[in-house]
Order: structure tokens, then C-alpha cells, then sequence
């Protein structure tokens, strides 16, 4: 047995040597791992790349390969780009149909006329479409191309210079760049060294979160040590960083030497994120990710084809055009017969019936589309406007909800201090210089109070190097009878100079810099860096600068400088200011110890800070926060509650502002238990709140203090007009609650007699319930909500809170993430079906203007982001307006009105043909052939028929001062159902007039028929465009006499169609006239009673 199995193995080896390897004798196994290769391949090549943690080394070079760090707003690349465009055409039933149609005439049998009538109108359409892609989209090309060739520093050990220059498109993972001050972050880094010895920078993030406060970033400890950057390059050490994520508030890292000597834990603290922008200073980090993997770009979507709801709603009529050929081809058939080869006549009759859906239609529109983004550029009232996408103008005719962002849309982020109040009188803009000659002549008093100190410091120098407590109060902390004229004025303008966040500093070619804390300047645009000129006792002018995390600090410091009290100097433990004398060689120089520093937070909503004057060795403690908190904390008064509600409702920021003077006693008692509490290990935030608030009480009002976030130009009346147009607008912003609600009540986004409900911050499927329960009670209420209690609200109760948010009046967000934002505007549109427009100026806008049916991106000094992924660029807000109730309005009612012209074109020409066919025993012969059936929708009717989108119903001024004429055309009532078939009965109704007065009036031969029904259709339809034109233009008159000349012409030129000597004849003129009076004179009746007994609105108005 074995021998012969062994036979059988050397048959089986000596056939597989000698046969070929065919598909039916290769095993079974092999094929089965071919096949998987072959999937392994596709998967590997077309799978989405699998985000991971990664290690970045540090001195070494990196060799995993990762993303490039390009921006892409392009939707093809050079292989997609017909196939894509092609797809997106054929997708309409349209043209769809057409290519069928097109396709067909290739084949003999049922060939009609000459292919180019079919091929011509179609290859041009598609010509346009094709041209029109391609240079939107090389427009992107270029823009992206500005952003990736912006140059950076990258540190180099082979440079003799340490540094080279590349574009942020060659950055690589594992890349040290230095980033200057004002420039843009091109991809995410982890910060390794900064110019500050502190390891600090302050970076500005509302392109990526849209808060406006400078957040402070910190170096890795063990690289901010090294003396250079060129030392980088000569340590071995490594980052492990988590996995690419759209989390732009969370971070984990571990920073490790090789050598184990280093371990340092890493969190969102040492990151810059791209499209940061650094404030002050230069930074150098290392890059760990880029292109899509960074956070910026991970939280925006891709860009979309985005289709027109005009172009949908004329995509469905023409699917009801083509059961119409269908019906009619069906009917004729069933009246011939179907006998014989009954499909190919079938196929004919839909053939020749085919021009009921005109392809001109895709020409015109496309045509209209390009001249009304022609026009909306070159309006000299919306200057700097700019159309991206030349695909959707009509889709600004449309909107119901505008969605807008909120820094450097609707404010210039640019803080103005306003108004301040002391008690018993009130000052603004028109009287601060009276404060400013109180602080002048107090100065006075200041200098020699501060003479006596410092003579009572020389006497008691032998004692302890403390403070003297014995040395003599300032004269204004006495008491209250005793106080000068002008204390509430120098208490609440010294206040708001110590207590606050502030540092100023200088330009680093100064070497006279008063600064002790930086060494670098703030950004030029900065919003929260001021430029003041100050004069240091014994020194030239020095230009300082302001910087802090928030601008509405700076707004405070600036007004206190303005008035006579500069701060000059600051670092973590001192403070000096600088009081401004008549004699201004002679200023004043005070300086204090900081004690305490207790930040303000979301939760708490105040800031306080403790200091000590060097010389009279006072102890303060001041506090400022928002006016809610602060009420109960101040001492009893009757006029707190009732003026920040004046300030409120003027749309001003306030903050109320007041101290305790602590003696030595109390501070060191405070002290002690705030060190305790800060080093307890349970419960220690709560601890070190209850030690805080102990200090809390009683405190002495000084003054309530009124700021304006300076809203962009025209702001408020913009917001009303849309509000009067029906639009209602959402506020979708990144910012504080309380910041969104004073610019909703300053921007007059709610309305004067609407109330404000703010949804309380819920956690739990209950709280959710009952808050919507409250808002639901309150008719007519303005919702303001944040992104988390949005969340837990759209998880429990979606719709329920969609149709209660989508009926209200206006709608603010606040403390969303460029996510949410995209989130919201989808759901408005799945939930209404209504049309949406996103409006927004940073790069975190983005998703939300990709998303909205119609995205408007403004330029502003922040970055041109959005203004790039936008349909349209306005530079300013107000823009909007006109944008909408102008341009929206004009290019959606032309718009409807061409295409249903074009599509009565089609119709009556098809009437015509159906009528002959009948009359002529159901024959499927073309009525007009060849150059006839090319020339009537193009040389003859096009430019008449075109140049009905320079048709305009109402004025530009009619439509801003009447917004209320917007409402109508959300309802769609330009191109409807009713009107479409209202054009199908005037189409059928005229082409029998023509065809079969034609037959009536014709004596013997047929191109009688042909001369008489097509001359008769030419000048119903120049005599329809003149009827249906509302305002008339020069250049309409010019296109109907030139169409007229033009077949005038040919009349007497194409004697292949026509017969010259009826032509010129008595006959023809008569019998032409008398038709295409039948065929128009009744429906000028119809429209002239209808305009009497029953005017469209814009007519009652003009």
C-alpha cells in the first residue's frame, strides 16, 4: 500500500510539472489567499488611517510616517475632479435625461434630425459646468496655497545660522520651530522654550474656541532651563503624546529623558494648538501633529458639494416633465396602434417630444447664477464682498435662521470703558476729564502725605525689617467725616488700578523698561494689549504696553491711566503706580506689596487681590466681580441693584468694584488659615472657598463700572432688519454666558419688549425636563443655554427642545465647541427643513459654515479661515442684510422666473409638435427640423428670455425699508407646484392657438405651415417676455430688438425652410399677426385685472 501511494504522489508531481497552471487546476487554497490579498491591498489602501499614540524623540530623528501638514479646502484633485464633476451633474435627472436622449441618436433606426441638436446643447452645458469647477476650485488651490507657503523658523544643526526657513506645508512630525509674536501656530506643538525667563506665553485661541482672554501656556520645565535653542539639538529625549483627538480642552503627555533622569507629566498647559495665534513673546515647540490630525482641523468637517433648494425643486419638475413626454408619447401610441415595430415609434414620439425638458434650462440658470455673483461683487454699497461658490446665490433668498458666532462677527472685540458710578454721582466719556483734574489736584496731598511717611520710616528704620503698623494711615482711609473732597473719586480710580490681572510691559529695544515681569511686547492687533506713552520721574517718553488675559481688564487699566494713575510696573510680588502731576516732571511714584492674588473663575465670578502700600505699610483687600455675587457681599446701599440694571439694559459689561482695609492682626489670621487649607488634602477647593469668603463680608462699596465690547458697524439696525425680514438669528459663540448675554442685550439681538430666559446648567435627565418645562411657560422669551446643559438636553429630550428653541425669537449658545456649532445648524435643518446661513470670522466657524445651506465667512484682522471655507466674504456683519433682502431676493425671483420660462419654451414648442402629429395621422415626424429647432431656443428667444435676470420686482431702498416683503419668499411661492402647471396651461393653451391656426390658415403648401406656426412662435414669445418683465431695462429693449432683427434676417436668408415670395406677402403678415394676438391678448387681460383686483404686495407699496 505504501509503495503505491508513493506511485501516486510521484504521478501527481509529475503532471503538476508538466501541466500549465490554468484558473480551473490552481488549488482552491492559493486562490482563496489571493483573493485575500487582493482585500488586504484595497483595505490597506482606501481604509481610513487609524489614529495613535505616538513617541516624538527630541534630538533624533523621527521615522514613523505621519499626515503633511497641509491646509485642503479643495474639493477635487487632479484625478477626481472630472470624474466628481460628472457625477454631480449626471445626478440630476436633467441632464441625465438629455444624455440619454443624446446617446439614442447614435442609433439609425430611431435617429430624429441631426445629432448636434441633441450633443451641442448638452456638451455646452457641461462645458460651463466643467469651467465654472474648475476655477472655483483652483481659486481654493490658491488660496490654500497663501496659508501652506507661510515661512517658519526651524531650528537646524547643520545651519550655520541654527535656523532655516520653511513653508508650514514641509513641517514634519518631530520638527522644532520657533514661532514669533502675531504669528500663526501651523500645527500642534508641545512648547519647549519661550523669551520669557518664566517659561510663560500668552496665546490667543478664538479661532479655535472663540474666547476672547489670552490663555497662558507654559514651557516644559527642563527645556526652559537650557540657555539656547540650539541646545535642543544635543539632548536625547523623547515625548510619548496620546492619540489624535478633537478634544481641544484635554491633553496628556509624558516628557522623558533616554537616560531616565527626566519624567515630567504634560497637559493642554504645554500645548499650541494650530491656528493659535501667539500674543506675546516667541515660542519654540516641538510639532506632534499635523495637517488632519491636528485638533483645529479634526474639529472641522470637509467640504461639501452643496446643492440649491431651487435647483431641487426644478429637478422635481422635471421629473414631471418627463411623465409628461412619457403620457403623451403612451397616448399617441394607443391612438396609432401597436402593431408592427410599436417600441422603436414609441422611442421616437418620446424623441421628439423629448424638448418639454429643455436643456437650455441647466445654460440659463448657470448663467444667471455667474451674473448675480458678478453683481453682489461689484455693489458699492457691500464693498469687499466676494462670492466663492457661484452655485447658491438663490439660496440667500431663502434663509429663515442666520447662525452667527459672536467674537469679530458681531464685536470688534475691542473693549471701551463707558460709564463709572460712585454712589451719588455718575460719570461717562463726557466727564471723565473731571475726574482726571480730582486726581491732579489730590496729588498734592499724596506728595506730602507721602513726605511725612517716609520721614515717620527714617525714624523707625532700627526696628524689625516688617512693616511700621504705627507709621499713619493714608489720609483717605480715616475717618469718614474727615474725608476731602474727591476720595470716592481717588478710592475707586486707585481700586481698579491695583485690583486686576494686568502686567505691563515694554519693547525689548528698551532698556529703560519700568516692567520687571516680560521682556516682550504684545501683538499689534492684540484685543488685549493697549499702547499708552508714559513719563518715568528722570526718563525720556517710553512707549508700554498692557497685557493680560482678558480685555476687559485692559479697558480698566487704560481708563485709570486716562484719568492721572498709571500702572508702570508689575511682577508677582510688587506693583507700582504712577500718579500724574500738574508738574510733570514731578509724578508720583507708589508702590505696593502683593499679598494675596485670588483669580476670577466662572464659578465664583469675581477677583480679588490684597496688597500692601510700602510706605504707609496699609493692608487693602479689593474685590470686583459681577454685580449678582456682589450685592450681598458689599455693605447695605439703595442704588447698586437699580444702576446695574440701567447699565445692563444699555448693553455695558459691569462689574462692581469694593474693599476692606485689613489691619495686621487680620491678615495674618487670614493668612494662616487660607496656607491650611490650601495644603489640606480633602476637600481642599471647598476649604480654601470658605476661608475666602470669611474675608468676604461687609465690604465697602466704591463704585460700579460700565464697559462696552464695541459692536461691529450697523450691528443693531442689521439684527433688526433680519428680525423684521422673519429671520430669526441664533448666537453660537465659545465665550462666557455672561459675556454672550450683555452682547445679545447690547447688539439688540433680543428684541426691546422680549424677555431673556438662561437655561440653568444641567447634568441629569431631570433637570433637563424641568428646565424645558420653565422655558416653556415663558412665551416669547429669548433661550440662552450652554454647550454642555445643550447636550444633555439634545441626549433626553431632542426634539422637544428643537421645536421650543426653533419657535423662539432668538436663540444664544454659549461655550460651544466648534463641533457643536456644526451639530446645531444640522439640526435646525433636519428638524424645520428650512433653509440656514453661518456667519462667522475664525477658523473654529468653520464647520458651521460648511455645514449651513448658505456660509458667509468675514475677513477680519483675525485670520481669513472662514472667509476662505465660505460661499460668500463679506468684510463686515451689516453686510448681511443687503446680502439677504437685496441680492438674495433678486437672484431667487429671477432665478424662478427663468426657469419656468424656459420651461414654457419647451412646453409650447412640444404642444406644437404633438397637435402636428395628431393632425397628421400620429406620424413621429419632427414638425421643425435641423437648424430651426437650435436656433429657437438660441439665437431667436435666448437673449430676450436671458435677460430676465436683470427683471428686479421692487427698488434696493423698497426692500431694506419693507424687510417684511423677505417673509414671502421662504414659503417658495416664486416656483411652485400651482405656478408651474398655471405655465403648463398658458403652454398649451398657446401652442394650440399656433399650431392650429396655422392648419386653418394655410391655402396649399406645407412649409406654409412651417413659415406661418414658427414666425407666430418667435413673437408670442418676445411678446411673453415683455409681459413678464416687471421693470424695465435698456438692455432688455436691445436683446427683443436684436432677437427680432436676427429672425428677420434669417427669414429672408434660409430659403430652405421658407418661401421668399409668401414671406413678403400680404398673407403672411395678416395671418401671423392675428395668431399671435389670439395667443397673447388674453393672458395681458388675466395679468392687468389680476394687478388691478388683486396686486401682489411689493405693487401696493410702489
Amino acid at each position: 500500500m505504501k509503495s503505491t501511494s508513493n506511485q501516486m504522489d510521484d504521478a501527481t508531481s509529475q503532471t503538476s510539472a508538466t501541466t500549465p497552471m490554468t484558473r480551473e487546476n490552481i488549488p482552491l487554497l492559493n486562490r482563496q489567499r489571493s483573493r485575500w490579498y487582493l482585500f488586504s491591498c484595497w483595505r490597506k489602501w482606501f481604509r481610513p488611517r487609524e489614529l495613535r499614540a505616538r513617541t516624538v524623540n527630541l534630538g533624533r530623528v523621527n521615522t514613523e510616517k505621519f499626515p503633511p501638514n497641509e491646509i485642503r479646502n479643495q474639493k477635487y484633485n487632479f484625478i477626481t475632479f472630472l470624474p466628481l464633476v460628472l457625477f454631480e451633474q449626471f445626478r440630476f435627472f436633467l441632464n441625465l435625461y438629455f444624455l440619454l436622449m443624446a446617446l439614442s441618436q447614435f442609433i439609425p433606426d430611431i435617429r430624429i434630425g441631426y445629432p448636434y441638436t441633441y450633443w451641442g446643447p448638452l456638451g455646452f452645458v457641461l462645458m460651463v459646468t466643467i469651467c465654472r469647477e474648475a476655477v472655483d476650485d483652483l481659486r481654493r488651490h490658491q488660496r490654500d496655497h497663501e496659508v501652506n507657503s507661510q515661512k517658519y523658523k526651524r531650528l537646524s544643526a547643520t545651519n550655520g545660522s541654527g535656523y532655516e526657513m520653511v513653508p508650514s506645508s514641509k513641517l514634519k512630525v518631530g520638527d522644532v520651530i520657533i514661532v514669533e509674536k502675531n504669528e500663526r501656530v501651523p500645527a500642534d506643538l508641545i512648547l519647549l522654550r519661550t523669551s520669557d525667563r518664566s517659561g510663560s506665553v500668552f496665546v490667543r485661541t478664538d479661532q479655535l474656541d472663540g474666547e476672547t482672554d489670552w490663555k497662558p501656556r507654559l514651557a516644559v520645565p527642563y527645556t526652559q532651563k537650557l540657555s539656547r535653542d540650539s541646545e535642543l539639538h544635543s539632548i536625547d529625549a523623547s515625548f510619548y503624546v496620546e492619540k489624535p483627538q478633537n478634544d481641544i480642552h484635554s491633553f496628556i503627555a509624558t516628557f522623558c529623558m533616554t537616560d531616565g533622569s527626566e519624567d515630567t507629566g504634560l497637559s493642554v498647559e504645554n500645548t499650541l494648538w494650530a491656528n493659535t495665534v501667539v500674543a506675546a513673546g516667541t515660542a519654540t515647540g516641538i510639532v506632534i501633529y499635523t495637517g488632519c490630525e491636528t485638533r483645529s482641523v479634526m474639529n472641522n468637517s470637509q467640504p461639501r458639494s452643496k446643492v440649491g433648494l431651487l435647483d431641487m425643486e426644478i429637478n422635481g419638475l422635471t421629473k414631471v416633465l418627463f411623465c409628461a413626454v412619457l403620457g403623451l408619447s403612451l397616448v399617441m401610441m394607443m391612438l396609432k396602434g401597436f402593431g408592427g415595430p410599436w417600441y422603436r415609434y414609441m422611442f421616437r414620439f418620446v424623441l421628439l417630444f423629448s424638448y418639454i425638458i429643455p436643456i437650455s434650462l441647466r445654460v440659463n440658470l448657470d448663467m444667471g447664477k455667474a451674473f448675480y455673483s458678478w453683481q453682489m461683487q461689484n455693489d458699492s454699497n457691500i464693498q469687499g464682498t466676494v462670492v466663492r461658490s457661484t452655485t447658491i446665490p438663490e439660496e440667500l433668498g431663502r434663509i429663515s435662521y442666520v447662525l452667527t458666532d459672536k467674537t469679530g462677527t458681531l464685536t470688534q472685540n475691542e473693549m471701551v470703558f463707558k460709564k463709572i458710578h460712585l454712589g451719588i454721582v455718575s460719570h461717562d466719556a463726557d466727564t471723565f476729564h473731571h475726574i482726571g483734574h480730582i486726581i491732579q489736584k489730590l496729588s498734592g496731598n499724596i506728595m506730602q502725605q507721602q513726605q511725612q511717611q517716609q520721614q515717620q520710616g527714617s525714624v523707625s528704620s532700627s526696628s524689625s525689617g516688617e512693616s511700621n503698623t504705627a507709621t499713619k494711615p493714608i489720609m483717605f482711609a480715616g475717618n469718614r467725616m474727615r474725608r476731602p473732597e474727591g476720595w470716592r473719586e481717588w478710592e475707586a480710580v486707585r481700586a481698579l488700578a491695583l485690583c486686576h490681572n494686568v502686567t505691563p510691559v515694554s519693547d525689548e529695544e528698551d532698556n529703560r523698561s519700568v516692567s520687571t515681569a516680560s521682556t516682550v511686547t504684545g501683538g499689534n492687533n492684540s484685543p488685549t494689549k493697549s499702547v499708552i506713552n508714559i513719563e518715568a520721574p528722570g526718563s525720556t517718553d517710553t512707549e508700554h504696553q498692557y497685557q493680560a488675559a482678558s480685555p476687559d481688564e485692559i479697558a480698566l487699566v487704560k481708563w485709570t491711566e486716562q484719568v492721572g494713575l498709571t500702572l508702570i510696573a508689575r511682577d508677582l510680588n510688587t506693583m507700582t503706580l504712577q500718579v500724574k502731576t500738574p508738574s510733570e516732571d514731578n509724578d508720583i511714584l507708589l508702590h505696593y506689596q502683593i499679598l494675596q492674588l485670588f483669580p476670577f473663575t466662572s464659578e465664583s465670578k469675581r477677583m480679588g487681590i490684597i496688597v500692601r502700600e510700602s510706605k504707609s505699610g496699609q493692608i487693602t483687600f479689593y474685590l470686583k466681580g459681577a454685580d449678582v455675587v456682589m450685592s450681598s457681599i458689599v455693605q447695605y446701599n439703595d442704588w447698586l441693584s437699580e444702576e446695574s440694571g440701567n447699565m445692563a439694559r444699555e448693553g455695558l459689561r459691569t462689574l462692581v468694584v469694593a474693599k476692606k482695609v485689613l489691619t495686621e492682626e487680620q491678615y495674618s489670621d487670614f493668612e494662616m488659615r487660607y496656607n491650611a487649607a490650601r495644603l489640606s488634602i480633602t476637600d481642599r477647593v471647598a476649604k480654601v472657598a470658605a476661608v475666602t469668603e470669611s474675608l468676604e463680608r461687609e465690604l465697602e462699596l466704591l463704585c460700579l463700572t460700565g464697559v462696552e465690547d464695541r459692536l461691529q458697524e450697523n450691528v443693531r439696525p442689521t439684527l433688526e432688519l433680519l428680525r423684521n425680514a422673519g429671520v430669526r438669528v441664533w448666537m453660537l459663540t465659545g465665550d462666557k454666558l455672561e459675556t454672550a448675554c450683555c452682547i445679545a442685550k447690547s447688539s439688540q439681538l433680543i428684541g426691546r419688549n422680549q424677555g431673556l430666559h438662561v437655561l440653568r446648567s444641567v447634568k441629569t435627565r431631570t433637570d433637563a425636563h424641568q428646565e424645558l418645562n420653565s422655558f416653556r411657560r415663558k412665551q416669547g422669551h429669548a433661550l440662552v443655554i450652554e454647550g454642555e446643559s445643550l447636550e444633555v438636553c439634545l441626549q433626553y429630550y431632542r426634539p422637544e427642545f428643537l421645536e421650543l428653541a426653533t419657535a423662539s425669537p432668538a436663540v444664544v449658545c454659549c461655550r460651544c465647541s466648534p463641533t457643536q456649532k456644526a451639530q446645531v445648524v444640522a439640526l435646525i435643518q433636519k428638524h424645520t427643513g428650512k433653509r440656514t446661513c453661518a456667519v462667522g470670522d475664525g477658523g473654529n466657524d468653520v464647520s458651521m459654515i460648511q455645514q449651513a445651506d448658505a456660509g458667509v465667512g468675514i475677513e477680519g484682522r483675525e485670520g481669513r479661515q472662514a472667509s476662505l471655507a465660505g460661499d460668500f466674504s463679506i468684510p463686515q456683519f451689516s453686510h448681511i442684510a443687503k446680502l439677504l433682502l437685496i441680492h438674495g431676493r433678486r437672484s431667487y425671483k429671477r432665478s424662478a422666473a427663468l426657469s419656468q420660462f424656459v420651461i414654457h419654451r419647451g412646453l409650447i414648442i412640444t404642444t406644437l409638435q404633438a397637435v402636428f402629429s395628431a393632425v397628421f395621422y400620429l406620424s413621429s415626424v419632427a414638425l421643425y427640423q435641423g437648424f430651426l429647432m437650435v436656433g429657437y431656443s438660441t439665437l431667436y428667444t435666448m437673449f430676450p428670455v436671458f435677460s430676465l435676470v436683470l427683471d428686479q420686482d421692487i427698488t434696493s431702498e423698497t426692500a431694506v425699508t419693507y424687510p417684511e416683503l423677505y417673509k414671502d419668499l421662504s414659503k417658495g411661492r416664486s416656483l411652485s407646484y400651482k405656478t408651474f402647471f398655471i405655465w403648463v396651461l398658458i403652454s398649451i393653451y398657446q401652442g394650440g392657438v399656433i399650431m392650429y391656426g396655422a392648419l386653418i390658415l394655410f391655402v396649399d403648401e406645407f412649409i406654409h405651415i412651417v413659415a406661418i406656426s414658427f414666425s407666430a412662435l418667435i413673437m408670442t414669445e418676445l411678446i411673453m417676455v415683455a409681459l413678464t418683465v416687471r421693470t424695465w431695462h435698456r438692455l432688455m429693449v436691445l436683446a427683443e430688438l436684436f432677437s427680432l432683427a436676427l429672425y428677420l434676417i434669417s427669414l429672408a436668408v434660409l430659403h430652405e425652410y421658407f418661401d421668399w415670395e409668401f414671406i413678403w406677402s400680404y398673407d403672411f403678415l395678416w395671418k401671423v399677426s392675428l395668431i399671435t394676438l389670439v395667443s397673447c391678448l388674453p393672458l395681458y387681460i388675466i395679468k392687468f385685472l389680476r394687478k388691478k383686483c388683486s396686486p401682489p404686495s411689493y405693487l401696493k407699496l410702489s
